[in-house]
């Protein structure tokens, strides 16, 4: 998930707020209504997304927590991993009328392969047999739902398994952002987004990227599912960008591939009454001291939404359509439905004002109007598969196929996920190794996000 910390970081160089913690508005009456601004619009009603497909729980219990994080220290370390590979871009002269019809084609995604008695025996040795056929699914579905297996119910066994299948470990594309926490940095195992502080948080659908970095490959695993059973109970969600762009109005989607897409990923609101000469100095030491930190391509803007004085890191413009780099076919390859700061303030939204995305159309710096956010939404949520991943359970992904987010939850919730390059193209994975001298940075903001309030809920209208 794409929620970075450069102004969270950069708020500490200076007196700027980050955010306060208020009630989250989930509708608005008449009567406060009437109360505001004719001048400020109204706060937008907060509806939880949808999702075609909703599987049925079935009630698997995984092992305690005490036991499913302990690492076999017999076991190589892989803490000197890769590092993230470059995004592989490919996206001129892309017909929006044959790039939909070839996604029409496309099969389901993800693609269920439930464990028979028999299989769940062989254990590890199951995946060692039907290696090419699963990884072959892979990249035919963009996706596959690992069910039943109790191999994968550890960090040993879940390692075991995607060893077998042929993957490489590499760092997540924002490791050094601060907000990718190891589960077990030996078993090169990210934490995925259990904070308590952002379990109220709905996370859209996005590939796990940026315009200058992406895995190839993930694997998610559930440890844990949530403690409290109530819906939807954190599920995880999965949607095929083929089916995502198949699907598309292609008035909307020709537009926003003409016009390319910037998104914005942190904010740090400077008074609007400082002199320029201050705001240009802030902005140079947020650019020379915090950016550098951050392996992404990012411009420094003020007021970039509209709101004054308002310091915004940008990424560079970016195609929303993307060829897959194995198979050629165009897919929805951006974080949209993630980012777009329209769409956060219509859902469950828990992220502080500091943190706070949006999307842009590349060419006028103009945030995307509502009417474009919302067909992006209704396509994206008519593919969702919202998942009950069960522990042990494990989800396949290709990431520049399919897309993945999470739904909310209470209680307790453990998953977790390897991101994998290139393992069979040398020059795709490049030759970079982990850079170790991010990891102190990371820690810090690690520390500092883990002091952050454990529900707070944010304003974002």
């Amino acid at each position: 998930m794409k929620i970075t910390a450069l102004t969270l970081s950069a708020a500490l160089l200076g007196g700027a707020a980050a955010f306060v913690p208020t009630s989250r508005t989930t509708a608005v009456s008449s009567s406060s209504s009437a109360l505001r601004s004719t001048m400020e619009p109204p706060t937008p009603e907060r509806v939880a997304p949808d999702a075609a497909w909703m599987p049925e729980w079935e009630g698997r219990v995984g092992k305690d927590p005490s036991k499913f994080l302990k690492s076999d220290e017999s076991n190589p370390d892989l803490s000197g991993m890769w590092e993230c590979p470059l995004t592989r871009w490919d996206s001129d002269n892309i017909s929006i009328e044959e790039a939909q019809a070839i996604a029409k084609k496309q099969p389901h995604c993800p693609l269920e392969l439930r464990a028979t008695p028999e299989d769940n025996v062989k254990g590890v040795e199951y995946f060692r047999e039907n290696k090419d056929q699963i990884r072959a699914d892979l990249l035919k579905h963009g996706a596959v739902w690992v069910r039943g297996f109790d191999l994968m119910q550890d960090v040993n066994g879940y390692r075991a398994m995607w060893q077998a299948l042929g993957f490489e470990s590499c760092l997540d594309p924002l490791h050094s952002s601060g907000l990718r926490k190891f589960a077990s940095e030996r078993d090169a195992l990210y934490e995925e987004v259990n904070k308590p502080s952002l379990r109220g948080h709905y996370i859209g659908l996005h590939c796990e990227s940026t315009a200058k970095r992406t895995a190839a490959y993930a694997a998610f695993v559930c440890f844990q599912r949530a403690t409290e059973p109530m819906e939807p109970r954190g599920r995880f969600l999965v949607a095929d960008g083929a089916a995502i762009l198949a699907e598309m109005d292609p008035k909307v989607l020709k537009k926003l591939y003409d016009r390319k897409i910037r998104i914005s990923v942190s904010n740090l609101d400077i008074p609007p009454s400082f002199p320029g000469v201050v705001k240009e100095a802030i902005k140079g030491l947020v650019d020379a001291a915090v950016a550098p930190k951050f392996d992404m391509d990012l411009e420094m803007m003020y007021e970039a939404d509209g709101k004054p004085g308002r310091l915004q890191a940008v990424e560079t413009a970016e195609s929303p359509i993307n060829r897959h780099p194995v198979t050629g076919m165009p897919v929805w390859f951006n974080n949209a439905h993630n980012h777009a700061r329209k769409l956060r303030d219509r859902r469950p939204c828990g992220v502080p004002e500091v943190g706070m995305t949006e999307v842009f159309y590349a060419d006028t710096m103009e945030p995307l109007d509502l009417e474009d956010c919302q067909e992006i939404k209704r396509a994206s949520e008519k593919c969702i598969t919202a998942l009950s991943m069960e522990p042990g359970d494990v989800l396949l992904v290709d990431n520049y196929r399919a897309l993945h987010g999470r739904d909310v939850f209470q209680g307790d919730r453990f998953h977790a996920v390897s991101w994998f390059t290139w393992d069979d193209n040398a020059e795709w994975r490049g030759e970079e190794r982990r850079i170790v001298d991010k990891d102190p940075f990371n820690k810090a903001i690690n520390k500092m996000m883990d002091f952050l309030p454990k529900d707070f809920e944010s304003d974002q209208s």
